[in-house]
């Protein structure tokens, strides 16, 4: 097998080779941050700021890419609608929804596409049409005239599975072995390889619309009124995102990024179970190049706690009853020592082995490309105070518990009794030597914390002597192994001389005051060692500590808004303001954020990712709400 250094050369001549055959293929290398979301809560789509759809699971989140461009140009597949010629091109959200316009600006015309998934259709409607249908792109000319260039090439599984092409009098259908990929259009198209491709000329107030869906192969079907059932499918589609969202009570500052940012977590949610997945991509690196690229369309019980506080404090109950209700069916199926799995499919499949697909050569060259996620195996202590977190707060918040939850979570806990001082992996998921990392240790003390006081409040039978022994016990230890008097911060893991950013949520769950002279001097240590202008690594590769990956990685964007957090409840509220404001900067033109943020701007990582999103909404109501007590 070829080194992977080899293999990424390898790709780069081949694709200035491609290049030089179509220059089309060298106008859509795209930073991440070039694209929009779209979505319909099974599956979701990157639509580039050139027209071009580089990014498409179908039918769902964790199904293989149909449009996969995003990680290889060549060989992934993509859709694009675009004007013929050098345009300035901007894209925007409709208002309060999740319809995406990408506008062409010339001074022969100005013209959009409009991109969206069909919401809010009853299950009853006409065969099915509305249910079946994934994308439409709508085109139309606003001023002067232009000529768009249509180009349709599916990959489907990833790439690796041939399709047959068939001209149908509306359109084509794309087959392959058990599926099949429709594209409705008026507009004449003829095949080109194994896509399709054509011109067409609007001017002003004409429109051309392309409907995308999916159906079992030899089932796909002519559809009549294209023009009648796009139109009322895109005004029923508004209509839903904006009456979704006229449920939240937010009323503060940063309201517009606020509001962006829960229709984003609205997108990332599975209907079907209510599970959320951290990102609707794989691959896409945390160093472009590198080998840190993993899959983030599954849910990880870490964001349970995030994600419940967060819904519940917009007001989004319904949002909430359903993780809830995915939660709960998780801690059904514990692992027969009464553990659970760190993370999950969105049905909550327990396997999700990895694998490398070596015949795509990633995001700017940036291998390997892996689907699934072996981080599933690990052990990682601090799930268990996340999850009990977020059950406090469901109960506290939301509905009360049932007993018969309470019972698989009291057999949590006594594992957590039983194991809290084991090394794990870790937060971060590190792939070097399980360590006692300081945050594990922190989440421990606040699940069996919040156990007592779940038991309290509702007064279900409880182990409290034992629960309370040992959460005293951890907290000291902590104390004791996790702060470094010579650093006067706490560390990573005990005994390590490394700064991790994990450690500033623990005034947030309650384990330290906020204004306790050991949190205060942490802060300050990381404000010095890890923070660059406002943007905060998770820790540092190098210096002696090394995670088990090569190469380096951006700012950790949900650790500036833990930063943002902490400051606000130690009282420091202009550090905090003048942290979230710049924060909000290194946002997209949409709003979205990646995972992380490189050293010029750009965002690293899946994208766009529900945790940076949470955490941005939850740092968001707490400074406003403290800026508000301040005035």
């Amino acid at each position: 097998m070829l080194e992977p250094e080899l293999r990424r050369e390898i790709a780069k001549l081949k694709d200035a080779m491609q290049e030089m055959e179509d220059p089309l293929c060298g106008q859509r290398r795209h930073p991440i941050e070039n694209y929009g979301i779209i979505g319909n809560m099974h599956t979701a789509a990157l639509v580039g700021i050139d027209g071009a759809i580089d990014w498409f699971c179908f039918p769902y989140f964790d199904s293989p890419s149909i449009f996969g461009a995003l990680l290889d140009r060549r060989r992934g597949g993509y859709f694009r609608v675009a004007p013929i010629g050098d345009f300035n091109r901007k894209q925007m959200y409709r208002p309060d929804t999740n319809v995406l316009v990408t506008r062409f600006l010339h001074t022969r015309g100005v013209g959009e596409v409009t991109d969206f998934m069909p919401m809010g259709f009853r299950q009853d409607d006409t065969a099915g049409w509305a249910e079946s249908c994934q994308i439409i792109r709508m085109v139309r000319v606003v001023r002067g005239e232009l000529k768009f260039q249509v180009r349709c090439f599916p990959a489907f599984d990833y790439g690796r599975k041939e399709h047959k092409t068939l001209l149908k009098p509306d359109g084509v259908v794309f087959e392959t072995g058990d599926l099949a990929l429709v594209l409705h259009s008026h507009v004449p198209l003829k095949i080109e390889g194994t896509g399709v491709t054509a011109e067409f000329t609007l001017k002003a107030g004409e429109t051309h619309y392309f409907l995308v869906k999916g159906c079992e192969e030899d089932q796909a079907h002519d559809t009549c009124k294209l023009e009648r059932n796009a139109t009322d499918l895109f005004h029923r589609t508004c209509d839903c995102w904006r009456a979704w969202l006229a449920n939240s009570n937010y009323r503060g500052r940063w309201r517009e990024m606020v509001n962006r940012s829960a229709l984003t977590l609205k997108l990332l949610t599975f209907k079907p179970t209510g599970a959320i997945v951290a990102a609707p991509t794989t691959s896409l690196p945390e160093q472009p190049g590198g080998e840190r690229n993993w899959d983030y369309r599954f849910t990880w019980i870490r964001d349970a706690s995030f994600t419940l506080y967060s819904l519940l404090r917009l007001g989004f109950t319904d949002e909430a009853n359903a993780f809830m209700h995915w939660l709960e069916e998780r801690c059904r199926e514990l692992n027969p020592d009464g553990s659970l799995q760190i993370m999950y499919g969105i049905r909550g499949e327990h396997e999700l082995p990895e694998q490398e697909l070596t015949h795509l050569t990633g995001w700017n060259h940036s291998q390997p490309v892996r689907i699934g996620n072996n981080a599933f195996r690990q052990l990682q202590l601090d799930i268990y105070g996340e999850l009990m977190d977020s059950v406090y707060l469901y109960n506290k918040y939301g509905q009360p518990i049932s007993y018969d939850l309470w019972v698989n979570l009291r057999r949590l806990l006594n594992w957590v009794c039983d194991h809290w001082m084991e090394k794990d992996e870790g937060i971060w998921e590190v792939r070097s030597e399980p360590q006692h990392f300081v945050y594990s240790k922190v989440m421990c003390w606040v699940a069996l914390d919040r156990g007592l006081r779940l038991a309290e409040k509702r007064s279900f039978p409880a182990d409290r002597q034992r629960w309370e022994n040992i959460r005293d016990q951890i907290y000291e230890e902590v104390m004791e192994k996790g702060w470094d008097r010579e650093l006067k911060c706490f560390v990573q893991s005990y005994g390590s001389k490394t700064l991790d950013a994990s450690v500033l949520v623990m005034p947030l769950v309650k384990f330290i005051s906020p204004t306790d002279p050991r949190m205060l001097s942490t802060i300050d240590a990381i404000m010095d060692h890890l923070v660059s202008d406002s943007l905060v690594y998770r820790y540092r590769v190098g210096d002696g500590y090394s995670d088990g990956l090569r190469g380096d990685e951006g700012t950790f964007s949900m650790c500036t808004f833990w930063l943002v957090e902490a400051l606000t409840r130690a009282g420091r509220l202009h550090d905090a303001r003048m942290i979230f404001e710049k924060m909000l900067t290194f946002a997209n033109h949409l709003g979205l954020f990646a995972e992380q943020v490189g050293l010029r701007g750009e965002q690293l990582g899946n994208y766009p990712q529900g945790f940076t999103h949470l955490a941005l909404i939850s740092a968001a109501y707490n400074l406003d709400r403290a800026l508000g007590k301040e005035g």
